[in-house]
């Protein structure tokens, strides 16, 4: 995959779209070179099906964490803290809960340095006084699978390519 697939994926992705023609314009990518990427997608099983869902883990995507955060609580602290977390590359859902943690969040990352770059966002939050994690060993069910969030340099990770048609 190089960065005209991953502009393309993340295109689909912010439009909600399949459509040759919108993603063109929102890449400024030939329209004939969108809809050929896409079939070559398709046929790679990055795109999994017509909905335009990904394949996390074709994408190099498939580290999952679930950490739960404790946060020190004041007034709308859970709308200011959980849009903290939310905005840390690899984040894909945050959940404001009750119990003992105050949070729990799920993400999907590359390697463990990008492992490594979550904790430390984290621990940047003032809020957040303390995370506890557990890495997901087998995925049984997973619909939680948009681009959207991620930057380019991500999804091109180190197999980046020639940018050729």
């Amino acid at each position: 995959m190089d960065e005209r697939d991953a502009r393309i994926l993340l295109a689909i992705s912010e439009q909600e779209t399949g459509s040759s023609e919108r993603i063109a314009e929102a890449t400024d990518i030939p329209k004939s070179t969108v809809h050929y990427r896409i079939q070559k997608l398709r046929e790679a099983g990055v795109i999994a099906n017509d909905r335009f869902e990904f394949d996390m883990a074709e994408l190099g995507l498939d580290l999952v964490v679930i950490s739960e955060v404790i946060a020190t609580y004041d007034e709308e602290y859970h709308s200011r803290v959980g849009q903290k977390l939310a905005d840390v590359e690899g984040v894909r859902q945050v959940f404001f809960t009750m119990g003992e943690a105050d949070f729990v969040v799920i993400s999907r990352l590359t390697d463990r340095d990008m492992i490594e770059r979550l904790f430390e966002h984290f621990e940047a939050i003032d809020e957040v006084q303390r995370t506890q994690s557990r890495f997901v060993i087998s995925t049984i069910k997973d619909r939680a699978n948009s681009l959207d969030g991620y930057e380019l340099e991500t999804l091109l990770g180190d197999d980046e390519t020639e940018d050729g048609d």
